[in-house]
């Protein structure tokens, strides 16, 4: 062992290895776990041992082969851990501090990060698309059996025991937030949540209606309600919906029967990422209102919408990434809404998992049977500090 590969720098995680798996995915096992070394975090980049991870949508994405990404690749972007290492350029976080990880770094310098969360970072986005950390390159070593470049997944690759990232890919939080709520504000709750308080204001006592009813539309659902909105839910799944009435949504109902029984209304947020989800929400926005569109259906996709109806009702169509969040102004906006107990993030959590248990786990998330499955962590042993 190097002196740079210390035991805390070596890592356990969920690598893909392919991106033609067929599903189930228990079966073909896209994702095997493997124990790899990680480099020493350099300039502004810490290591973090991740204590709770999530299992989101745009995971299942990935090893669908939807969206692709170079492999191999070591998964997983909506985490939570407790910084161990930090690089000799850190200033935003130190050792010690519990950090939520977020899926798109934040350069701050560039044309888009100026928009105050409209445009994702163009920056953090091409390194993603490339597999690298924002500060070029990789800090995952290879595979042992094939040699091949392990690739970061969003900059965070959080289905491991640890991960070297950017500091511009956490936010340091206080330790009274859990570890799983913490992990799930990375990503669901800046998408869903982020989509209802930042996009536009319908008003007091506004009418929203989200559509597709997982992890992310959840989100939005806990939002609309903190900001006492009168809040429908729309999905097919007859458990997701009573959950979204237990959460303060005032009804909700599935999709095949919801533009004959749901008013229109001021705000209605897309989480379905699929065409078909996209054109209810547009067809269930009242005239002067606005549809917001957060999910990512494959690129090929094609939605058909009245341009007229856009025109005659004055209605608006925005395109969310991220829930036009700027992570460092929002996390800590969702945390006092969490601890004054408007929103109980906690019922997002459907179940807990074990890492080894990783493709079980996509495969009941494509089936609808999950909203945010977590692994946990635990604390690594004495032996391995």
């Amino acid at each position: 062992m190097s002196a740079s590969e210390t035991p805390r720098r070596r890592t356990r995680g969920a690598v893909l290895r392919r991106l033609d798996a067929s599903s189930p995915f228990a079966g073909s096992t896209p994702l095997t776990i493997e124990e790899l070394a990680l480099a020493a975090p350099v300039g502004r980049e810490v290591l973090v041992r991740i204590e709770a991870a999530s299992v989101c949508h745009s995971d299942l994405s990935v090893v669908e082969g939807l969206r692709p990404r170079p492999t191999p690749m070591l998964l997983g972007h909506e985490s939570a851990g407790i910084v161990e290492e930090v690089g000799p350029d850190v200033v935003d976080v130190a050792v010690g501090e519990r950090v939520v990880m977020t899926f798109l770094p934040r350069c701050g310098d560039c044309a888009e990060c100026a928009t105050d969360g409209r445009l994702p970072c163009s920056v953090g986005t091409r390194s993603n698309e490339r597999g690298e950390l924002i500060g070029g390159g990789f800090r995952i070593g290879s595979l042992p059996r094939t040699g091949e470049q392990v690739r970061h997944h969003l900059g965070v690759s959080g289905f491991a025991t640890r991960a070297v990232v950017d500091e511009r890919s956490v936010v340091a939080i206080e330790h009274d937030v859990p570890a799983d709520v913490a992990a799930v504000l990375g990503c669901a709750v800046l998408t869903g949540g982020g989509a209802v308080m930042n996009v536009t204001d319908p008003g007091e006592g506004a009418s929203v209606v989200v559509v597709g009813l997982g992890g992310v539309g959840m989100a939005a659902v806990l939002m609309a309600v903190a900001l006492n909105y009168r809040v429908t839910g729309i999905d097919g799944v007859q458990a997701k919906r009573d959950l979204a009435v237990q959460l303060g949504a005032e009804q909700a109902c599935d999709p095949e029967t919801s533009r004959d029984v749901v008013e229109r209304a001021d705000l209605v947020i897309d989480a379905t990422g699929n065409a078909r989800g996209f054109e209810t929400a547009v067809s269930l926005t009242a005239p002067g209102g606005t549809t917001v569109t957060v999910g990512l259906p494959p690129a090929e996709a094609m939605s058909s919408i009245s341009p007229l109806g856009l025109v005659a009702e004055a209605r608006t169509i925005v395109g969310s990434y991220l829930g036009s969040a700027v992570p460092k102004r929002d996390i800590p906006k969702f945390i006092s809404l969490w601890r004054e107990g408007k929103l109980p993030i906690e019922r997002l959590i459907s179940s807990e998992i074990r890492l080894d248990q990783i493709n079980e786990a996509m495969d009941a998330l494509a089936a609808g049977e999950q909203m945010r499955q977590i692994v946990r962590f635990e604390e690594a042993s004495h032996d391995e500090q």
